[in-house]
């Protein structure tokens, strides 16, 4: 099984960035796909999620209406377009895979960094 994210960098604020995460070694279009965060000494949290269809994506009040979450899953990826980046937005992104109606991710990414700042 692997995760494996793309499109990490240094932007500016006000600045976008497109995250992708390609996936293979297990059934991904069964599997609910999220995108977690973490900087140092905090918990990692969740950023927004998606089905297994693409339908009804979901996401964390601080992200909500800049960040998008979407899939393909003929292509077995995932994605995370980020606009109006602001420098708190600054961590390491991680891709996550879970079973539909478990709470537990099953697979975890190695992360790519994110980093706001002027």
């Amino acid at each position: 099984v692997q995760l494996v994210e793309s499109g990490g960098g240094l932007v500016q604020p006000g600045g976008s960035l497109r995250l992708s995460c390609a996936a293979s070694g297990f059934t991904f279009k069964s599997y609910v796909m999220n995108w977690y965060r973490q900087t140092p000494g905090k918990e990692r949290e969740l950023v927004a999620t998606v089905g297994i269809t693409g339908a009804a994506p979901a996401y964390d009040d601080s992200v909500k209406g800049r960040f998008m979450i979407s899939r393909d899953n003929a292509k077995n990826a995932v994605y995370l377009q980020m606009n109006s980046l602001k420098p708190e937005d600054t961590a390491v992104y991680y891709c996550a895979a879970r079973r539909v109606s478990y709470s537990t991710v099953d697979f975890w990414g190695q992360g790519t960094q994110v980093t706001v700042s002027s």
